[in-house]
């Protein structure tokens, strides 16, 4: 068979290039890191996680937690490499981020039908071709592409949150718990800082007033009618200060809500609370919980110091900004992620203007099942609506490109029910269920699906 050449290791390439080569393709995965970096990696790994560990909610009633269970159908790689190396998260799907990359690596390395290589792409190479480059795509494969497409980027900011060592939390101060008593165990799967009244407006005002690391020139050329120079921001991923300037209790009403948490030293709800989730398997570094920023590091160490039990934190990783790059999908992609003018390239991942891991891993596998079928001649697959899956990809392709900005899975994107039932919880369950019943319906029209094996993982 001939190749499936998909560029990008992260999360979508690595599905997309297992996926195709189950299927019986032949791949080769184009992957720049060590040679060029991105600014933001900090390994050579495929599908290292730059911001968050966590893969979101569990719940089949939460729109990531329904993704996860089509993704379970679909027989997904790395969300069972997700599952081998997860972390106690409450009801959430959290990983050990270096052990997880180092899984993937291992297993796509391993591939008998798949070549890594480790070079920057500048020019595309002829045949069917994956695009999963993401949000740090290099500047000369983003002028590749905008040569192929004749459109311009829309250019938006993301940022990470900073790490600390378990060892260095005050846990006379902090608590263990997670909201309304969900966990594994018994105290709970997330180190909880609580905050009077007082200590959250004096945090508050020296987060919005801190020093903050210049943006570079080219990291202002904001597009699509947003005036050059000004700052732009993906809604869906603030940098903290810039949400703590929009008023006094915009993070006690987000990130720092203390709902579903009581203080054992008080037996009382919190003011506010930050959270603070396990990073890896062994439970000695943990990340800030909504804390993704833009300050200076010395700014970051004195002002996040100021939370109440990180007085002496040990940081291991600080937060950045870095920039993001995605397509005008609407305007170029049909719901098969095929370019619309050149129907043997494909485009995957966050450069689609999809969010959030799950729906980077998804859109990367269905990129590798239609990879093979158009080398075999066969019509590419459109998931149902009803699903999540369908529904992010009827999104990025459908929606008017003024109004497109990156978006995660979430149950507004699906056809309502014929009947929908008032309350939220069960409306979302019964959307998740048709969203199963009728993904299981369609993947039996696909019997070639059954060629896809996942390894053991333990």
């Amino acid at each position: 068979m001939a190749v499936v050449h998909v560029i990008g290791g992260g999360l979508a390439g690595s599905e997309a290039a297992w996926q195709a080569a189950e299927l019986g393709a032949e791949v080769i995965l184009y992957e720049m890191r060590p040679l060029v970096s991105t600014g933001a990696h900090r390994t050579d790994k495929l599908a290292e996680l730059i911001c968050s560990n966590s893969l979101g909610s569990r719940l089949l009633d939460r729109a990531s937690g329904l993704l996860k269970e089509e993704l379970r159908l679909l027989r997904s790689l790395l969300l069972a490499c997700a599952e081998a190396t997860a972390v106690p998260a409450g009801g959430a799907l959290a990983v050990d981020r270096d052990a997880f990359a180092d899984l993937v690596t291992q297993i796509i390395s391993q591939h008998p039908r798949i070549r890594v290589v480790r070079q920057e792409v500048t020019r595309l190479p002829e045949g069917v071709v994956i695009i999963a480059s993401g949000p740090l795509t290099s500047p000369a494969l983003a002028e590749e592409i905008q040569r192929l497409t004749g459109e311009d980027y829309l250019f938006f900011y993301d940022a990470i949150s900073p790490i600390v060592t378990a060892d260095s939390i005050n846990m006379d101060i902090a608590f263990k718990g997670s909201r309304y008593g969900r966990g594994a165990q018994e105290e709970g799967d997330y180190i909880n800082c609580p905050m009077s009244k007082a200590e959250y407006k004096a945090f508050v005002d020296a987060l919005v007033h801190a020093e903050r690391i210049p943006l570079r020139d080219f990291e202002k050329a904001i597009e699509h009618g947003v005036k050059a120079g000004a700052d732009k921001y993906f809604e869906g991923c603030l940098p903290i200060e810039v949400l703590a300037a929009r008023g006094e209790k915009a993070l006690a009403f987000g990130p720092l809500r203390p709902v579903g948490l009581i203080d054992p030293r008080t037996g009382k709800q919190p003011y506010a609370v930050v959270q603070l989730r396990q990073d890896n398997l062994r439970g000695t570094l943990y990340s800030l919980v909504g804390f993704q920023t833009n300050l200076t590091y010395p700014e970051q160490k004195r002002v996040f110091r100021m939370i109440p039990g990180l007085e002496q934190a040990e940081f291991v990783r600080y937060g950045q900004m870095h920039r993001n790059t995605y397509i005008a999908s609407p305007r170029l992609l049909l719901p098969t992620l095929q370019l619309r003018q050149h129907h043997t390239i494909l485009f995957a991942g966050q450069i689609t203007g999809v969010e959030g891991y799950m729906g980077n891993i998804a859109t990367g596998l269905l990129a590798g099942w239609n990879a093979v079928r158009l080398l075999g001649g066969s019509d590419p697959l459109t998931p149902p609506t009803t699903t999540m899956l369908g529904a992010l990809c009827r999104y990025i392709t459908e929606a008017r490109l003024e109004d497109f900005q990156p978006m995660k899975a979430n149950f507004g994107l699906l056809p309502d029910l014929d009947h929908p039932p008032r309350g939220k919880q069960e409306r979302h369950q019964r959307l998740a269920m048709r969203a199963l019943e009728d993904l299981s319906a369609w993947l039996r029209r696909f019997p070639e699906r059954t060629q896809v094996t996942l390894p053991l993982l333990h």
